[in-house]
């Protein structure tokens, strides 16, 4: 009996630890950075984190920002006039000189391949007209991404005790910064030669200094679409970097890091985050997710309002658990495409909200008094007995009365007649 019990129980355990919908995953790599973030750049789900809030100077990882600002500001064939203050500035650079112009295009290579400070400078002040001006804009951008321990001085990363930020609040940046193929294009180019100037008659070439885009470098990362590193002194080592796989895009985010292994870490952490995590498009944009019946019958399709994706352990069979939330809106009169409610998809302990709009336009009928009053009522009896007795009654009590009024003025008019006969 005791044998029996053993290997039932046996089998359970490897039934229960094989099951795919509680399969583990492998743990995460041992990283130095103080602030680390692995975050999938389509959900925002964070896959791994150390200290994610905890900020720290940034250093040149602070250009993820300033490239941002530009994109979203700034033309790539715009022309940018060099400052005294840019080309005077410290740090690395590709030795700018004032009066000189570049197109913002140049620029963002000199930025984004060699960190040049001068051309971080230089787009800031084109931007904003001062690199005071330009971090006030850097600070509110960073607040409606939902950045909460960021704080930025400066537009390049140069060292002050008062710019800071955090690793996830940086992978927050970055994940906007996606968005734009320019960036992606520049970020990903190897080496450039910058284009002559007026004041520069020979090319200028630069190196890209990710080494995870450079297929020659032991570091080299398959499928890495960018990135950034950073260094001071007193900074330290920083990096975030964007890789892609079958479309799955993650970002790796490290901040302070004084063992300069974050090219090593990074690669971990994104192979760390393919192996055990997969993408699944949950709904498409005007899926029908629910549907919801007015009070005349009328049934509503609820459809997505975008594409929807989530993040799950990979060979999981959770299945995702969706409920509708109704918002507080006019449902007498509703236009194809509206946002009606929204709906909260939960997949183990992760949440995802998708807006819910309609499927169909609306307009809710005003229903005639008989047939707002159920027939089976004491109310509605009454009504017809009302309708179908009274009314002629009423009637006909309307044109007696009528009557007898036309007859009252003839006899008073007769009256009349006889009274004016006899006074002649």
């Amino acid at each position: 009996m005791k044998k029996l019990i053993t290997i039932l129980l046996t089998s359970l355990f490897i039934l229960y630890n094989t099951s795919p919908a509680v399969k583990s995953i492998e743990a995460p790599p041992v990283v130095s950075a103080d602030s680390v973030v692995l975050l999938d750049a389509t959900t925002g789900k964070i896959l791994y984190e150390k200290n994610k809030d905890s900020a720290y100077p940034p250093a040149s990882t602070t250009k993820i920002m300033t490239i941002l600002l530009v994109l979203e500001n700034l033309k790539l064939n715009d022309v940018v006039t060099v400052s005294k203050n840019a080309a005077a500035t410290d740090g690395s650079r590709i030795y700018l000189v004032e009066g000189e112009k570049l197109s913002v295009k140049e620029l963002l290579y000199g930025l984004i391949l060699a960190s040049a400070n001068d051309c971080a400078v230089a787009l800031a002040e084109h931007v904003s007209g001062s690199t005071k001006q330009f971090a006030t804009l850097m600070n509110k951008r960073a607040d409606s991404l939902g950045c909460k321990n960021t704080n930025f001085v400066n537009p390049n990363g140069l060292y002050d005790v008062n710019h800071k930020t955090s690793a996830y609040d940086l992978s927050l940046i970055m994940q906007e910064l996606t968005k734009y193929s320019d960036y992606n294009k520049i970020s990903t180019t190897s080496s450039y030669n910058m284009a002559v100037t007026n004041k520069s008659k020979e090319k200028r070439p630069l190196w890209n200094e990710n080494r995870l885009i450079q297929k020659e470098d032991q570091y080299y990362y398959t499928g890495c679409k960018g990135g950034k590193t950073g260094y001071t002194i007193q900074s330290q080592h920083s990096y975030i970097a964007l890789a892609d796989r079958n479309g799955q895009k993650l970002i790796v985010a490290l901040i302070h890091d004084s063992k300069k292994t974050f090219f090593t870490d990074s690669r971990k952490l994104l192979d760390y985050g393919f192996n055990n995590f997969e993408l699944n498009k949950q709904f498409n944009k005007n899926d029908i997710v629910s549907k919801l019946t007015l009070d005349d019958g009328t049934v509503l399709p609820l459809l997505a309002s975008k594409d929807l994706y989530t993040v799950k352990v990979k060979k999981s069979t959770l299945a995702p658990t969706v409920k509708i939330e109704q918002n507080k809106i006019d449902l007498s009169s509703i236009k194809k495409g509206s946002l009606i409610s929204k709906s909260v998809i939960t997949l183990g302990k992760d949440s995802y909200t998708l807006g819910l709009s309609s499927g169909i336009n609306y307009t809710k009928k005003i229903p005639s008094i008989k047939n707002r009053i159920p027939k089976t009522s004491i109310t509605y009896s009454l009504l017809i007995n009302i309708i179908k007795y009274l009314v002629p009654m009423l009637l006909l009590l309307f044109l007696f009365i009528r009557a007898n009024k036309k007859k009252i003025r003839r006899r008073k008019k007769l009256h009349n007649f006889i009274r004016n006969l006899n006074n002649k």
